[in-house]
């Protein structure tokens, strides 16, 4: 059974391929995804501590050059003690780093004790950050970290963020500023602690990174849908022409297996003719003989001579199916054609107790063969008129569907059984006790050469349907 699938489904492995491109496709966009953001991310953060360089340097240089000088200059030292001193310092910090979203700023001496804060609660205290007062003292350098109080990835799924989310702490030591060039020269006065919001700039780097990240997984789908299109499409086409591969070498093998019954049969047939149409006139004599003299062997022989009618028949069939005749191809009426099976059948119709029903419509002219198709379309009719014992209808249907001519001819009798719907047309294949099973094979080779398909299925009201369909002219 898993061999049927397997050739049944030549490009099974396409849903295997499609996720794995999936996979593939979407985690290379992710990761493609991230690598921006973190550069973007990095990037930010790297100008966030160029500006908080600046921005420790200004306050640096505003400090010196407008509270330290005219200080020490007024009152020949400096002492934040000195309720003025400290208003001015205070002035001079606070117009500095307004509008820059610093939250705290402080001021610490060597020995890390607070001698300036924007709180004003925190002035003498020791601060929590001797240790970075310490070492940006020892250092003499700026010095900055992020401080978040939510992680990244939570922060993904946060449409806002609220103020002092993530902050840029950095240290810095205040210079008095004698000279420019000699940096040994300008002795530390004390060292500078700030923090300034960077939230809404960070938030923008996250809608940034979300509309990558979005971009991308929408990127993805899109690849994703148009390789699954084309690997179905692929499918689709790879499974049609395994189908048609199957169904060339299904009816090669047929073609080979008729043509080898075919010249058996030819043969027989041939040898079998002669000597059956000589016991067939001499009965049609003998019979009438005996009719004139009202002999007791009448009975008798009147069957011996249908008897050898319908071996003669048969014999007919054999070598039309064995040597089918090429159709010679003109114009043909073949609603006028139907009409003259329809009537030919009457007599027999009669008898059975069976009406045909026509109804054409439209231009129902075609090429082919007359005598063909009329041999064709007579044996349709004669098979279910035999289906029909205890009486029923055919309807015999034609009309010009898309520049194609559609006849369809269907009965009222137990239909064509299902289990062997795909054999019927098989030559010498038949259900009946006296049927040869060349009716349909017949039918099946004259409708093929003519470029005609036929369809044979079971009508949705019970009874055969045959669908006959012409080339388009």
């Amino acid at each position: 059974m898993a061999n049927q699938n397997e050739t049944g489904r030549p490009l099974q492995f396409v849903r295997v391929i499609s996720w794995s491109l999936f996979a593939i496709i979407l985690g290379f966009s992710l990761l493609l995804s991230i690598f921006i953001s973190k550069y973007a991310e990095r990037t930010l953060l790297e100008k966030q501590e160029e500006f908080g360089l600046l921005l420790a340097e200004n306050v640096s240089h505003q400090v010196f050059t407008r509270f330290v000088m005219p200080t020490v200059m007024r009152y020949g030292g400096i002492s934040l003690r000195h309720p003025e001193q400290a208003s001015t310092l205070d002035e001079v910090v606070r117009s500095t780093v307004h509008s820059f979203h610093v939250t705290s700023l402080r001021i610490y001496d060597a020995k890390g004790v607070i001698t300036y804060s924007l709180n004003k609660a925190e002035v003498g205290q020791v601060g929590n950050a001797l240790y970075m007062v310490t070492r940006t003292w020892e250092s003499a350098d700026f010095s900055s970290e992020i401080v978040a109080k939510v992680s990244k990835m939570a922060s993904l799924f946060r449409y806002q963020l609220k103020p002092g989310s993530l902050k840029l702490r950095a240290f810095y030591p205040l210079r008095a500023e004698r000279s420019l060039t000699d940096v040994s020269e300008n002795p530390i006065m004390g060292i500078l602690e700030f923090e300034q919001d960077i939230t809404s700039d960070f938030m923008a780097m996250l809608n940034f990174e979300r509309l990558v990240i979005t971009f991308s997984l929408v990127t993805s789908m899109v690849l994703f849908f148009l390789v699954l299109v084309i690997l179905r499409r692929a499918e689709r086409i790879s499974n049609r022409q395994f189908e048609e591969k199957q169904r060339l070498m299904a009816e090669l093998r047929q073609q080979e297996k008729l043509a080898g019954m075919g010249r058996m049969v030819a043969g027989v047939a041939h040898e079998i003719r002669n000597p059956l149409g000589i016991i067939c006139s001499s009965s049609e004599l003998v019979l009438k003989k005996a009719e004139k003299e009202n002999s007791s062997h009448t009975r008798i022989l009147r069957a011996l001579n249908e008897e050898a009618k319908r071996l003669t028949r048969t014999v007919a069939e054999f070598l039309d199916y064995a040597r089918p005749k090429q159709p010679v191809m003109h114009d043909v009426d073949v609603a006028r054609l139907l009409d003259q099976v329809a009537v030919f059948m009457e007599p027999e119709c009669e008898k059975l107790g069976v009406t045909i029903e026509r109804e054409f419509s439209g231009d129902l002219s075609a090429k082919g063969d007359k005598d063909l198709l009329y041999r064709a379309f007579y044996n349709l009719v004669a098979n279910a008129l035999q289906a029909m014992e205890g009486g029923g209808k055919v309807f015999i249907r034609a009309a010009t569907e898309e520049g194609r001519l559609h006849v369809v001819v269907e009965d009222t009798g137990p239909g064509f059984p299902p289990e062997h719907l795909d054999e019927v047309r098989d030559p010498f294949f038949t259900t009946k006790d006296a049927g040869t099973g060349l009716g349909l094979a017949l039918v099946s080779t004259i409708f093929e050469s003519h470029g005609v398909e036929m369809h044979l299925s079971n009508a949705d009201e019970g009874g055969a349907r045959v669908d006959i369909i012409f080339p388009q002219r």
